[in-house]
């Protein structure tokens, strides 16, 4: 499907997703407070900075010495089920629309993780990145970052629109089922 046709699609599916979005928003400015949208500058294709948006799954809170405290203490339950859910991701169809990710591919990084893995970085670059990704469905936060950029390397050099299917098939199967680290995870040498 040409990128534009999937631009075109996420910003067809974020006006049938909008009663949605807003009754999750609800419910984190109920449990959580303001801001609703978590935005985070993340490095994009070629390595071009943009402006990632998610639901907010954390509160802000910091311990007696002034840092925030770790994300295990931050997470709300509601913030929980979005994660689990991967329901906090629905913004992120604005950043397909506006053409800086796409539906798969691998997830965006911090620049400053992407300046740090050099050539691989910049490899993994070569493609938009994703909503969702080989890594995300072959175990995601199970995985070390080494795991996860072998995954992203492997997916980039064998994309294709049936891998891309198989990946958004997978991707529902998590969001109802959770995550599994996979047993047939494919390294890159």
């Amino acid at each position: 499907m040409a990128f534009a046709s999937l631009r075109l699609l996420a910003s067809l599916l974020l006006l049938t997703l909008l009663p949605l979005l807003l009754l999750l928003g609800i419910g984190v400015l109920i449990s959580m407070g303001r801001p609703v949208l978590f935005r985070q500058r993340r490095a994009g294709r070629e390595g071009r900075d943009f402006t990632l948006l998610k639901l907010r799954s954390m509160r802000e809170a910091t311990g007696p010495d002034g840092k925030p405290l770790p994300d295990e203490a931050r997470v709300t339950a509601f913030g929980r089920f979005l994660r689990r859910s991967r329901l906090d991701e629905l913004p992120g169809l604005w950043n397909v629309a506006t053409g800086d990710m796409t539906f798969v591919g691998p997830r965006p990084l911090l620049p400053e993780t992407i300046a740090g893995l050099g050539q691989r970085g910049a490899a993994r670059g070569r493609v938009r990145p994703g909503l969702t990704g080989w890594s995300q469905v072959n175990g995601n936060t199970l995985l070390s970052l080494d795991e996860k950029i072998a995954l992203d390397l492997w997916y980039v050099d064998n994309a294709s629109p049936l891998l891309d299917l198989r990946i958004v098939m997978l991707t529902l199967w998590v969001m109802v089922g959770g995550e599994r680290r996979s047993r047939e995870v494919v390294l890159a040498d």
